[in-house]
């Protein structure tokens, strides 16, 4: 029975695991261009760990009723335990040589981007806000690396503009093309229409056809000419 394997060790306790996650969360979420790059099994860790927090981002910003601000931060609370938050119990020389240690606020910033911004992109998609791309195995280890990023990012939607954009010119091109094909017209217009539906006097006057009444006489013409010399092969054969 699987009791007590819910989750990956990561050869860590649990306080140097939790510690990593929040750390790694906080480097997503604050990434330039929402992703970064870790090893598989820490990927699939995280997933779900920063999935839970978005959900109260998104749990925020589809609040109702009269005590919608305590709601808010309640939840802001609650997402806040997912990362560090900051250094406000050490004390300010204990830097090195002496020097003042400037408090950390990556955490503070995730939280705030989370809610504001995170929040209002995932107000609707009832889950799967990430997604994890294999990259192979890295060299001297042989660890095997994964991409995890936030998706709907917005290297997508300016790949989707553009993609779009790029079909709409597409559908253009090719409308402008057919109207200046039908523009050109004439003799070497290309156009099956152009031929089929020639008016006869056009026709007749390029030399190409002739008229009904002309086709008809060239018909009667031909088969009076049979019938003569079919009776003058009658003939020769008497006198013979």
């Amino acid at each position: 029975m699987r009791h007590l394997r819910a989750h990956r060790k990561l050869g860590r306790t649990t306080e140097h695991r939790l510690s990593l996650l929040r750390n790694l969360a906080t480097s997503l979420i604050n990434a330039r261009n929402e992703q970064i790059i870790t090893t598989l099994p820490k990927a699939k860790e995280l997933r779900p760990f920063i999935e839970r927090v978005i959900t109260l981002s998104r749990r925020a910003q589809n609040l109702t009723g009269d005590d919608t601000a305590a709601q808010s931060v309640h939840l802001r609370r609650q997402a806040a335990a997912f990362f560090h938050a900051g250094n406000r119990g050490q004390a300010a020389s204990s830097g090195r040589r002496g020097q003042e240690r400037a408090p950390r606020t990556a955490g503070v910033a995730a939280v705030k981007r989370l809610f504001d911004e995170l929040g209002e992109r995932y107000k609707d998609r009832p889950g799967g806000y990430t997604r994890i791309i294999k990259l192979g195995r890295r060299d001297g280890d042989n660890a095997e690396l994964a991409i995890i990023e936030l998706v709907d990012n917005p290297r997508e939607r300016e790949a989707a503009e553009q993609a779009k954009r790029a079909k709409s010119a597409g559908k253009k091109k090719s409308a402008r093309a057919s109207r200046s094909g039908e523009a050109e017209g004439g003799r070497r217009g290309g156009r099956k229409a152009d031929k089929t539906f020639e008016k006869e006097e056009t026709t007749e006057a390029r030399g190409r056809g002739k008229t009904e009444a002309a086709r008809d006489a060239d018909k009667a013409g031909r088969g009076g000419r049979r019938a003569k010399k079919t009776e003058s092969t009658a003939a020769e054969q008497e006198s013979e």
